[in-house]
């Protein structure tokens, strides 16, 4: 009994110990983890300003004056020491700690232009402090990697269909149902007029507060939904109504409803039937564009990308469990994917990249809509103006092609 309870004793004090030990490791790799993410160039303090602003305004505006010029030029040093991050630094936590001092930034030059007078010289001045930060802005969001704009990508603001649908189209028809099963929120389609020319809309929607996300199904469409989108697609063949499509879903629903309704054939059946629709078929990838999902109502003449929309076969998230049995790795499964627009044009998987407004579409959606209007009108003048066996022979040489630097 004695020793029974010395042995207990022992395990006790052993288990102890192992946890005050894995308590130190955790502790110094916090430590680590917060030095890492600190810039000493950009925390080395406030550079003095070198420039002189005539103000006709008290003191304490002249330092605020003073602290956003001298916040400005920290950055600035910080990027001409410290071009690239280093590897060891975590990637994602800086790129939002420069979007946040970009974000200040803009704040202060606002707080700059309120603040001061009116002087020919303090315009001048401020006008220049706004161009480097404007340029700061516009090297950050052009040098963004594959996760970064698959965050973009997934931002809630950023614009969806009803949102294209209410700034580029007119008397906008929705039509409901698949005549089978039931009307699936996640896609909508409808007649509408484009420029005076009628024609049918089909696109996603992921919904943007929590009940909106959860009657539309964050944009997972079901077997029910592709269906949908086949009907009014045939209708639209039927009278010969060109088909814009816009594409923003994370792929389609996994769950076992759909699964039993037909899922997988859902999605190869669109493939083979909107292939072989006789009118021009626009197709747009605006947010994120998931796997089949995606592909079940992406067969088009012309595919566009927005700047910063992503499209590939499997989620990062997804394709991290499967090969490194961790989704904590979806940035590097981002950056081997090639799922930015770029690299998808580069292998002639999309045919242009619509630019969009400066830092991203969810700060200006009526001006995503605007950079992305020509580029519809020049596809359909382009198109509507070839026969339709033309038209389906090139839809069928343009799928042959792709995939052909495997070989």
């Amino acid at each position: 009994m004695k020793e029974k309870k010395e042995r207990l004793r022992d395990r006790l004090r052993r288990r102890r110990e192992r946890a005050k030990k894995l308590k130190e490791l955790k502790a110094a790799r916090k430590a680590r983890q917060a030095a890492a993410r600190v810039d000493p160039k950009a925390n080395a303090g406030t550079p003095p300003a070198t420039i002189e602003l005539v103000l006709e305004s008290s003191g304490r505006q002249e330092r605020r004056v003073a602290a956003a010029k001298g916040k400005l030029e920290s950055v600035e040093e910080g990027r001409r020491v410290n071009p690239t991050p280093p590897t060891d630094r975590d990637p994602r936590g800086q790129e939002k700690q420069r979007q946040r001092e970009i974000d200040a930034l803009e704040r202060d030059v606002e707080d700059l232009r309120r603040l001061s007078g009116s002087t020919p010289e303090t315009a001048a001045e401020i006008d220049r402090i706004r161009n480097e930060v404007e340029e700061l802005k516009r090297e950050f969001y052009t040098n963004l990697g594959p996760w970064q704009r698959l965050l973009l990508a997934r931002h809630p603001q950023r614009p969806y269909t009803d949102d294209y649908i209410r700034f580029l189209f007119e008397n906008f028809s929705e039509i409901h149902g698949d005549r089978h099963f039931a009307d699936d929120s996640a896609l909508i389609t409808g007649m509408a007029r484009f420029h005076g020319k009628p024609v049918l809309v089909v696109g996603n929607l992921k919904g943007r507060d929590t009940r909106q996300r959860l009657a539309r199904n964050f944009g997972q469409a079901k077997p029910e939904g592709y269906r949908k989108a086949l009907r009014a697609m045939r209708i639209a063949a039927k009278f010969g109504r060109p088909i814009f499509i816009f594409v923003d879903t994370p792929g389609a629903y996994p769950g076992v409803g759909a699964e039993e309704r037909g899922q997988a054939e859902a999605i190869a059946y669109n493939l083979r039937e909107i292939a072989r629709l006789p009118v021009p078929i626009v197709v747009t990838i605006t947010g994120e564009g998931g796997s089949g999902g995606a592909l079940a109502i992406a067969v088009g003449d012309r595919v566009f990308m927005l700047e910063n929309s992503v499209y590939s076969v499997i989620s990062p998230e997804g394709c991290a469990s499967i090969m490194w049995r961790d989704a904590s790795k979806a940035e590097m499964a981002a950056d081997a994917l090639k799922i930015t627009s770029r690299d998808l044009l580069e292998m002639k998987l999309v045919d242009e990249i619509v630019p969009e407004p400066e830092g991203g579409a969810h700060f200006d959606a009526q001006a995503a809509a605007r950079l992305l209007e020509p580029y519809l009108t020049r596809a359909l003048d382009e198109l509507a103006a070839l026969p339709a066996d033309q038209l389906l022979a090139q839809r069928y040489e343009k799928y042959r092609r792709m995939g052909q630097f495997f070989s």
